[in-house]
């Protein structure tokens, strides 16, 4: 019982670790505009596909299209600043 429960706790441990890990290395720069484009774009096309349609379907794809433009708002915005 003692061994079980000291081998769970190294899991975890380790699991904390990775996790931890991979969470700080993903700090190691800002998002791009790109990304910032999908992340607004996907908020505000969800707010507005439900205002529309209503209801998880027009949440769903409000976000989805409000993504795929500020996908591209942003790409462009990157292109010009020679990302």
């Amino acid at each position: 019982m003692i061994k079980n429960t000291l081998k769970s706790g190294k899991s975890l441990v380790l699991a904390a670790a990775v996790v931890g890990t991979l969470a700080l290395s993903g700090c190691a720069h800002g998002p791009s505009n790109r990304q910032l484009g999908i992340g607004a774009g996907a908020v505000a096309g969800g707010a507005v596909g439900n205002v529309l349609f209503g209801g998880p379907v027009g949440t769903i794809g409000g976000a989805a299209a409000g993504a795929l433009i500020g996908n591209e708002v942003g790409r462009r915005s990157d292109y010009n600043r020679g990302y």
